[in-house]
């Protein structure tokens, strides 16, 4: 079963098309990360999964129910932590998180969901009124934790977060897939994405793009990444032609230059020369950012065209680039 399913899925306000014809299967226990730009229909989306607004057409469950008909259930199941989200201002970090949990009907104590996020016991006897951004960022997100949810639903998690609690926001999802939680991550920070995503859908002006692993991604467009070597002469008793996503060698002014498809060659690369005794004097790397790939495909550099044939996969039709 999947955990989300949508099918034709369109939102309209009047001649305003924020969403058209999304097709979307998000498995059961993997990171989906849900990237496009402000107003590309995230939000939308999201608002459609969770009945908060009803669409103009197509259709979508979650968790095998029925989005429209079984909302009560659904949400029951899932935690969400919503963009911008409101908390009450008198109320204490603590008082919030017994609220989450009892609606939530969970076992968790206040405490351990503060440890899980990262905020101190005496942050939580305090009025959130007094919050920093982040702060109440972390809290909201300890909320979305209450009862185990099966599906945890993030929109832009990381905004308002310091470099910590990034890290422990990503931890925190990496943690939670690994307990057969799935996770639907809804952001324009391509780096957050590219850190915790299994895979990515790319949206652009209420548009489905493409949906692929991140290094499926960068390959759509070509992407290579370099290593470059500088060692004191030209190996030749290591062919680094030959290792699994190795696309080119070249050794020029005393460094070698290697071009990988696949970012795992690079390591393979350097054990392979030092295998052969190689002396590796210096490393360096370069790889193209998914910013690079982001705007391959939203700035028209790439065409994106749905073929429905023989090869087709079992979710109805694959996304086949087509390149300029």
């Amino acid at each position: 079963m999947s955990a989300i399913d949508a099918t034709s899925l369109t939102k309209r306000f009047g001649d305003e098309v924020a969403l058209e014809g999304l097709d979307l299967v998000v498995e059961e226990g993997e990171v989906f990360g849900f990237l496009g730009p402000n107003g590309a229909g995230k939000s939308t989306t999201i608002n459609l999964l969770l009945d908060f607004m009803r669409p103009t057409a197509g259709s979508a469950s979650v968790l095998g129910l029925d989005a429209r008909a079984d909302s009560e259930v659904i949400r029951s199941r899932i935690g969400v932590l919503a963009e911008g989200i409101d908390l009450y201002d008198r109320l204490t970090g603590r008082r919030h998180l017994e609220l989450a949990i009892d609606w939530a009907d969970g076992e968790e104590t206040p405490a351990e969901l503060l440890e899980r996020v990262g905020l101190s016991v005496e942050d939580a006897e305090r009025p959130v009124g007094g919050y920093s951004k982040g702060m109440t960022q972390r809290l909201a997100l300890a909320m979305a934790l209450a009862g185990d949810p099966e599906l945890l639903i993030l929109d832009e998690p990381a905004s308002g977060l310091d470099p910590n609690g990034i890290r422990t926001m990503r931890e925190l999802v990496r943690s939670e897939a690994e307990s057969g939680t799935t996770v639907f991550f809804s952001s324009h920070d391509l780096g957050q994405v590219e850190a915790v995503c299994d895979r990515v859908a790319i949206l652009n002006d209420g548009e489905l793009i493409t949906v692929d692993t991140i290094d499926g991604l960068r390959e759509a467009i070509g992407a290579r990444a370099e290593l470059y070597l500088r060692v004191p002469d030209e190996p030749d008793a290591a062919d680094l032609s030959t290792v699994d996503g190795v696309a080119d060698v070249a050794y020029e002014d005393g460094r070698l230059v290697v071009a990988c498809t696949d970012p795992r060659a690079k390591a393979l690369a350097i054990g392979r020369l030092l295998d052969a005794d190689v002396e590796i004097l210096d490393i360096d790397a370069s790889s193209v950012a998914l910013e690079d790939v982001f705007a391959a495909y939203t700035d028209g550099e790439i065409d994106v065209v749905r073929e429905d044939d023989a090869d087709a996969d079992e979710r109805g039709g694959r996304l086949s680039r087509v390149f300029r």
